[in-house]
């Protein structure tokens, strides 16, 4: 039992790491637009940038923001069962390196909107892009590690091997 679960760790430690170096990014990014912006200001960069600090009481897009605050509790869980489910993957799959990567970067991103939902009862957004009168929602480095271990998630799965 103990051979095995030290193998778990040894499989889970690099991927630990990425996911840990994800959440430090993400942790120091919404410090620095805490700690340098008032809620709702915006700063343009370029004509189709700005910098900008948002609270999201939601999901994705502001799914569900506007409700009374029981999604923090179910937007927390998944989160916490995403986290989950990418570490066992991982160690199932620990010679795969780009689907781990790819697990890792969700893993990362999720601990990171996960800890604002739990210290902040909201996840702090500062990336704003947009065309026009049309604005992308405000995301942050935690979603693009989301979306990239998605992306990444998809990439690997036409990559023909056969997985278990």
């Amino acid at each position: 039992m103990t051979e095995a679960r030290n193998s778990s760790a040894q499989a889970l430690m690099p991927w630990a790491g990425v996911a840990a170096v994800v959440f430090l990014v993400d942790f120091a990014t919404k410090f620095y637009f805490e700690s340098n912006f008032y809620l709702g200001e915006s700063r343009p960069v370029t004509s189709f940038f700005n910098l900008v600090l948002a609270h999201n009481t939601g999901a994705a897009f502001s799914f569900l923001a506007g409700h009374s605050g029981w999604q923090m509790y179910l937007f927390a869980a998944i989160a916490l069962a995403a986290v989950f489910i990418c570490a066992r993957l991982i160690i199932r799959h620990a010679s795969e390196r780009f689907f781990c990567l790819s697990l890792a970067l969700i893993m990362g991103g999720a601990i990171g909107n996960l800890f604002d939902r739990i210290i902040y009862g909201y996840v702090i957004d500062f990336l704003d892009f947009y065309y026009g009168y049309w604005h992308w929602p405000a995301f942050n480095i935690a979603d693009m590690a989301i979306v990239g271990g998605a992306g990444l998630l998809i990439l690997d799965s036409f990559s023909g091997r056969s997985s278990d």
